[in-house]
């Protein structure tokens, strides 16, 4: 495993974090419920505040480069904070196989512990790698959301994913 450092985003990491976003919702648009086009068009000072008011990991490698994102919302409603989401994952390919994945999942994973029960997830149902990644994490599939996603005029569906904490 190449070696990889992984900490909290902060707005001054807004520029490296939306270039990673973006290739991700260019290169693999069925895997987000964001659009490439929304995310390009939001002024940077949007990215900016969205790090600093939520939570988001970053990896980086030896050289200081974002690799690999992944955030955690946690839910602010009475009868819903005890649930928190991962959401926005992604690495890039030149990331992909190293491990780096698992790193970010399980960094989500102990900052959602202690603050929520469960830790719910959606994946495109088609997405082997990410399934089998999650699956391995411990997160259980408990339904299966039927055109969850449209891109153009192709659909996808979801499958929806919980690990108990």
């Amino acid at each position: 495993m190449a070696p990889f450092s992984i900490r909290r985003l902060t707005s001054s990491d807004a520029e490296a974090y939306r270039a990673v976003r973006l290739d991700g919702l260019l290169k693999h648009p069925e895997a987000f419920g964001s659009s490439y086009e929304d995310e390009a068009s939001r002024p940077i000072e949007v990215t900016a505040e969205r790090l600093d008011s939520g939570f988001v990991l970053g990896a980086f490698d030896s050289d200081e480069k974002l690799m690999g994102v992944a955030g955690l919302a946690i839910q602010t409603a009475t009868k819903a904070k005890h649930k928190g989401t991962l959401w926005g994952m992604y690495v890039l390919p030149e990331a992909r196989g190293t491990g780096l994945s698992r790193l970010l999942v399980d960094g989500i994973i102990a900052e959602a512990r202690g603050k929520v029960e469960r830790l719910l997830l959606t994946v495109v149902s088609s997405n082997a790698a990410a399934l089998s990644l999650y699956r391995k994490a411990g997160f259980v599939e408990y339904g299966l959301e039927q055109r969850a996603l449209r891109v153009d005029d192709a659909y996808f569906d979801e499958m929806l994913m919980a690990l108990p904490l």
